[in-house]
């Protein structure tokens, strides 16, 4: 079945109004919910209005998707659901909703950047003790972490104390934050992989089912091969920073590397470099550069003929691609053109006591910013004049076959390296549907504002990327397509790696081709 079908059936399941979810339950609230604390209205309605003021003026991409009788509507909703007085999960899961109805994949209610009261409220709960993906609605159980009941790989999940997990997508995706109509992003961030303090699912699933704040959960499941489904009652992880490995965990320390980057020789002529984040402004002492520097150093003394970029589970970070396109290209070759724009020069002073960020630049881009009429401003500080940003090659240069492993959590600055091997043919990428947007998306910087009344903070991304040319509303599709299954979950099978070993075997990209590029 089709991802756009399945998920047209998970959204009928579950669609609320935001004032129906944003209002005081009627239900008795869960002994957790009672503890915490509620914002008066007043207060709710000027967060609104310092809300609106500031992405009306800074936000680039709010009209991208959203035309302006669709922002009042959102901004309508959002008054009606604070007529009255709310708690802090109700606020929280409003401004969620909201935020999610401008779909960027940069405006949210980011867990990481709430202030201490608001993540030890509304994020410390216990935690399932299995990480899993979502494939076509069903809950498929990747690693068991100390349930208790032998969760094999593979597992599909049927049943998660009383709700069918399709139902429970399904309440979930109004929530769920991507560019555009980007789907496969949207279902990819309501996964557990173990790759983040906090993940949507241990966020969203105790918000919207507070009954489940427990310390044990009621499954029931289906093990491979098994025709029929097992109850078990499971024990949660108790919450903690650390409760949950993530994915750069196991390679950091054996490869120098923060981020958990790898590189390996499955074969004498095949190196794979695996990067499971780029978030390199995280670690401000580590000279990450040098680091690609050595792999390239490496793959050119192992005369590799194919190299594999694994950017599974990467959301992007910093401008990482253009380190590896320098190596990839063997003239200078322009990226992929389209309009940096912003929406300001300098941000008045009534927005600022709401707003944060790392770059006090961000307040004020001056002569860098120049009026492009209809109220933008491109942005020269990242463009070269009108034939945009080109990559010059750097030794040493890799000449063979490049094969790019991607996924739907490729939203950001992979999304756009990924963008550029396809579109420039310097590589094939393998695996499944990308996020983000080939209209472009919405980051580069951003302001963090914390909203007076309540405390809840949203990002706000400060610069559009949009495409010079019609595009559609989608992400990359992969040129080999490898999409994983319950059956390969549970074989232990790596179906991505596995394609891209046979198109190596088959020698089909090479085909006519000396440099092996598509």
């Amino acid at each position: 079945m089709r991802l756009s079908t399945v998920l047209m059936a998970l959204l009928a399941l579950c669609v609320v109004p935001l004032g129906r979810l944003a209002a005081a339950d009627d239900e008795t609230p869960h002994p957790w919910q009672e503890r915490l604390p509620v914002i008066a209205a007043e207060d709710l309605q000027r967060d609104v209005d310092v809300l609106a003021s500031t992405y009306a003026t800074l936000h680039p991409g709010l009209h991208r998707y959203l035309d302006d009788a669709g922002l009042a509507v959102a901004y309508r909703e959002l008054g009606d659901a604070f007529a009255d007085p709310v708690r802090l999960d109700r606020a929280f899961l409003a401004y969620s909703a909201f935020a999610a109805n401008i779909r960027c994949g940069h405006t949210y209610t980011n867990f990481f950047n709430q202030n201490e009261a608001v993540q030890k409220a509304l994020f410390e709960h216990p935690r399932l003790p299995f990480l899993f993906r979502w494939i076509d609605g069903e809950m498929v159980v990747t690693r068991d972490l100390g349930s208790g009941a032998d969760l094999e790989p593979g597992t599909r999940v049927v049943e998660l104390d009383g709700v069918r997990p399709r139902k429970l997508l399904a309440a979930m995706m109004p929530y769920a934050r991507a560019d555009g109509g980007n789907d496969h992003k949207r279902v990819a961030s309501l996964q557990r992989s173990g790759g983040t303090r906090y993940e949507a699912f241990d966020i969203y699933y105790p918000l919207l089912y507070p009954q489940t704040v427990a310390d044990t959960a009621r499954i029931r499941f289906v093990a491979p091969g098994a025709r029929r489904a097992r109850a078990a009652t499971i024990r949660k992880l108790p919450y903690s920073a650390d409760a949950v490995p993530t994915r750069t965990t196991a390679v950091a320390k054996s490869n120098d590397s923060p981020l958990g980057w790898s590189l390996s020789f499955p074969r004498p002529s095949v190196a794979v470099v695996t990067m499971p984040g780029w978030g390199i402004f995280k670690h401000e002492d580590w000279d990450w550069q040098a680091f690609i520097d050595r792999v390239f150093v490496d793959i050119a003394a192992r005369e590799a003929r194919d190299l594999v970029i694994d950017l599974r589970g990467n959301e992007g970070g910093g401008n990482v691609g253009a380190a590896l396109l320098e190596r990839m290209v063997d003239a200078p070759t322009p990226l992929p053109i389209s309009t940096r724009s912003v929406r300001y020069r300098r941000v008045p002073d009534a927005l600022r006591p709401s707003l944060s960020t790392w770059d006090d630049g961000f307040y004020d881009w001056g002569e860098r910013a120049v009026d492009a009429g209809n109220g933008f401003y491109r942005l020269t500080k990242y463009d070269t004049g009108a034939g945009g940003i080109a990559i010059a090659p750097k030794a040493p240069r890799f000449a063979g076959r490049v094969w790019v492993v991607v996924g739907s959590d490729n939203s950001s600055a992979t999304f756009e390296f990924a963008q550029t091997v396809q579109l420039r043919k310097l590589g094939t990428l393998v695996g499944e549907p990308t996020g983000g947007n080939q209209r472009g998306i919405n980051g580069g910087a951003f302001f963090f504002m914390t909203l007076p009344g309540s405390g809840i903070e949203l990002d706000v991304p400060l610069i559009a990327q949009f495409a010079d040319t019609p595009m559609p509303d989608a992400g990359l599709l992969p040129d080999v397509p490898a999409r994983e299954s319950a059956d390969s979950i549970a074989a232990g099978r790596d179906v991505a790696m596995e394609a891209v070993f046979a198109r190596i075997d088959a020698g089909r990209s090479a085909a006519g081709n000396p440099s092996g590029r598509r």
